[in-house]
């Protein structure tokens, strides 16, 4: 078993990693009548396309000998309707502004960034956009 979750009531339950104990609470959206204090839980499929699209990098950087320490992702989730669903999910990735990467390099982690497992996992009809911005 990979976690257990547990729902506290008024819209907000507890996730916890059962090998490390680590835990995330989740809240509704203020749109969809919840409180908005904590990540919904499409806040989290849209945050772990973005874990696992830096990750996956950092797996190719390891392999080819390419420093991406320090590359940061901003998230932007758009809800669709009918059904309500995440629609389109934009992540900018930031690579570190201190280091010159060449087009091959860049191809690598391009490459990887759209073969994550998530961004495979996700319905097709999602969207995902990635842009990049190279130091």
């Amino acid at each position: 078993m990979t976690s257990k979750v547990v729902y506290n009531g008024d819209l907000r339950s507890t996730a916890t990693h059962l090998r490390s104990g680590s835990e995330i609470e989740t809240d509704a959206p203020v749109d969809n009548q919840g409180k908005g204090e904590r990540f919904s839980p499409t806040d989290l499929v849209a945050t772990a396309l973005a874990a696992c699209i830096v990750t996956t990098m950092g797996i190719a950087g390891n392999t080819h000998s390419i420093n991406i320490d320090g590359t940061e992702c901003e998230v932007e989730k758009i809800m669709a309707a009918d059904p309500r669903r995440i629609g389109e999910i934009k992540i900018n990735i930031y690579m570190p502004k201190d280091r010159e990467y060449t087009d091959k390099e860049k191809t690598i982690m391009e490459r990887a960034a759209h073969t994550c497992p998530v961004a495979k996992s996700l319905h097709p009809d999602l969207k995902q956009t990635l842009s990049f911005f190279w130091g």
